[in-house]
């Protein structure tokens, strides 16, 4: 299986854990009977991992997804082709996504146009979101900020230009806002 980078090419190719000596991350172990029997029910994508961080909207089956993990600093680079971005160390970039998810240790500075934002961390610098915003109570939002719908927990931060824009075209602007719930 080469390595490639940019957009993921549908391969064909044999189940990362063949040739593994057990199972991993809670996999159910292989029986000697059945050795080439599919560990998922009639879906070639591999059973989602239980997640430990927030929960927040799933990328569609099959789509792709990037995980900056805590401690990494990834700095000047624009992403596209990611149907969900989790960040948990440092993003500074340009990205167009469905799905953005910043965990509580978690940055992005730099510009973002998302379908949904789930800002549990810090996020600094254009963020336009299509459909829906959401907030957490230790989430802070800064900058030029234009969403759908909102929802800010107690205890969220929102600041800096921010703009309701409706899917019908209409706009109510409020500018230099601060919001802190």
């Amino acid at each position: 299986m080469a390595l490639h980078f940019g957009k993921r090419e549908n391969e064909t190719g044999k189940p990362l854990n063949s040739g593994m000596a057990g199972p991993r991350y809670g996999a159910a172990p292989a029986t000697a009977s059945t050795p080439s029997a599919p560990a998922t029910s009639g879906s070639d994508a591999p059973p989602a991992p239980t997640a430990s961080g927030p929960s927040a909207p799933a990328a569609p089956e099959g789509g792709s997804k990037l995980t900056v993990g805590p401690n990494i600093k990834l700095k000047g680079v624009e992403i596209t082709d990611c149907d969900t971005l989790f960040v948990e160390g440092l993003v500074e970039a340009t990205m167009d996504s469905r799905v953005m998810q910043i965990a509580e240790q978690g940055a992005f500075k730099g510009t973002a146009e998302i379908d949904i934002a789930e800002i549990h961390g810090s996020f600094d610098g254009d963020l336009t979101v299509r459909q829906k915003l959401v907030i957490h109570a230790t989430g802070k939002v800064t900058g030029k900020i234009r969403y759908g719908k909102v929802v800010i927990e107690e205890g969220g931060q929102l600041s800096g230009d921010i703009e309701c824009s409706l899917a019908g075209g209409k706009a109510a602007q409020k500018p230099s806002m601060a919001l802190a719930a």
